[in-house]
């Protein structure tokens, strides 16, 4: 067992205890999670989701890997690319989330050509050069160790193929970053606890995000992972980033 100490939110806990601290809040939020997305965001978080899909360049017959894809928003983007003779595999560590996801394509006939499958992102369960590209919207801040996952996801990427990560970050202005901090901490724990009964679990949205590195720290983690020309843009001022990074 680890005697590293690391952020669960603000909350420091034992490196090996986190990832059940995460599945905790997950387990609880599942059933709302999309309800809470759209609501929290005015449904912009589905228009930056069809900008990953439209960044992997994803053809016909291809194939991709979601991490951390839970309920399958941009699962079901990529298969809209790939068709049926492609393939994408929404991976996630929790259970939960990949039930809410599997009902979602079932009910949108998308089982033909996305499949589900339970797992780590630190270690993902795929032989090198599977996937033609790997995407992770919103869920890279909750793995505990983020170059391993990065480096797991370039491993499993096809040479040539790109790692793009949506997440969460840091507003470019101080004035829009106090506005942000406001809603952030006073708004989102009152909506969670009035949809879905837990406080805690919009308390640790927002901590985790102020705990993130910033747009440049998570561009060099990309790096070491084996990427290269990797970018990034800033989405509605830097509340949220997509990161792309190139295989070798």
């Amino acid at each position: 067992m680890s005697d590293k100490m690391i952020y669960f939110g603000n909350q420091l806990v034992p490196e090996d205890e986190r990832q059940k601290k995460v599945n905790e809040v997950f387990d609880s939020v599942a059933e709302k999670y999309d309800f809470m997305n759209d609501l929290m965001s005015m449904g912009t978080h589905r228009i930056w989701k069809r900008l990953i899909a439209k960044e992997t360049g994803l053809k016909p017959n291809e194939s991709a890997l979601d991490v951390a894809g839970g309920t399958a928003d941009i699962s079901m983007l990529m298969a809209e690319r790939v068709g049926e003779g492609g393939n994408v595999v929404v991976f996630d560590i929790n259970r939960e989330m990949l039930k809410v996801g599997r009902d979602k394509c079932v009910d949108r006939g998308f089982l033909k050509n996305i499949r589900f499958v339970q797992g780590n992102a630190e270690d993902i369960a795929f032989e090198d050069n599977t996937f033609h590209a790997a995407t992770v919207g919103f869920g890279i801040r909750n793995v505990t160790r983020l170059d391993k996952a990065f480096a797991e996801m370039t491993r499993v990427v096809k040479p040539g193929g790109k790692v793009i990560c949506l997440e969460f970050s840091h507003p470019e202005s101080a004035i829009f970053s106090k506005i942000y901090d406001f809603y952030s901490f006073n708004v989102i724990p009152k909506i969670g606890e009035m949809i879905t009964g837990n406080r805690g679990a919009y308390e640790y949205l927002p901590e985790s995000i102020r705990k993130f590195p910033p747009q440049e720290q998570l561009k060099k983690i990309m790096e070491d992972a084996g990427l290269y020309k990797v970018k990034y843009y800033n989405l509605f001022n830097g509340v949220a980033a997509v990161h792309i990074g190139v295989k070798v």
